[in-house]
């Protein structure tokens, strides 16, 4: 997708309050796209709202939980009043829980899957069809993480959401091409964001010990959420079905590829690394 065209048009960016998503949408703003921007933290979707309107762009900002089906659905109505279709949709908002398989209850799993996987769903479902229709193409960017590739023993169910999202992007793409639609599933690595704070812990990862040591790993590593919507960008005008986000999503991206057993055994044993003895 050419970036001249977000000139005048609409992105969809949901989760947009903080982190990836507000980032994504001071990107898209910065190339003269008006907004359509949704989260469940009213306050702070309001400043981010007022940021991005001192740019010069209009905002539509929405306090919507993506999981709900007919909440979602309401927002689309309201953007398709306004426009045919929107030119760019960042299906962003997600949660994370730290957990074994054996620790994370059946609720834990409803709730996950339900933001990270029916969220994006959703923001496909009730969003491309527009596109499709209108025909001038676009593009769909979908969050989803290295953990979209790679796995570890304290992330069972958010990878099996991050997995998802990745083939739902690659299913998506293939059907969506001849529409002049891209589909780009977006892997972020360790980035500095609100995710580890507001993350669920079950069992030995709802140690705190653990918690300060991931929480020092990820301001060490202090890769920044504006990073990750400039890589956003390249990814949507280089039309790219998958796009890792820093060198560890890149090492492991391509490891996976050549070495999927040493690819497994270093994602195990950087877990061990960062898990202090007394949360083992």
């Amino acid at each position: 997708m050419d970036l001249v065209q977000l000139r005048g048009g609409w992105t969809l960016v949901t989760g947009a309050a903080s982190g990836i998503g507000r980032a994504c949408a001071e990107a898209v703003a910065s190339h003269r796209s008006n907004l359509v921007i949704c989260d469940l933290d009213r306050d702070r979707l309001r400043e981010v709202e007022e940021g991005l309107r001192r740019q010069g762009v209009d905002v539509l900002a929405r306090r919507v939980d993506v999981a709900d089906r007919a909440a979602m659905a309401d927002l689309a109505s309201e953007v398709h009043r306004r426009v045919d279709a929107v030119d760019l949709v960042v299906n962003n908002a997600g949660v994370a829980l730290g957990a074994t398989f054996l620790d994370s209850t059946l609720d834990d799993w409803d709730w996950i899957l339900d933001i990270n996987l029916r969220g994006v769903v959703h923001g496909c479902h009730f969003f491309a069809p527009a596109m499709v229709k209108r025909g001038r193409g676009g593009h769909i960017v979908n969050v989803a993480s290295m953990a979209g590739y790679t796995t570890g023993p304290t992330l069972s169910a958010y990878c099996t959401t991050k997995f998802g999202v990745v083939g739902l992007s690659e299913a998506l793409r293939a059907e969506l091409s001849p529409h002049r639609i891209g589909v780009t599933a977006l892997c972020p690595g360790m980035i500095n964001t609100p995710i580890v704070e507001n993350a669920r812990r079950r069992g030995a990862a709802a140690d705190e010990a653990l918690l300060a040591s991931t929480r020092e790993m990820f301001r060490k590593r202090n890769y920044p959420p504006e990073r990750v919507a400039q890589g956003m960008l390249k990814a949507v005008a280089r039309n790219r079905g998958l796009a890792p986000i820093t060198a560890e999503a890149w090492t492991f991206y391509l490891l996976k590829r050549v070495s999927p057993r040493l690819s497994a055994a270093l994602g195990r044993a950087l877990e061990r690394r960062a898990t202090p003895p007394s949360a083992r």
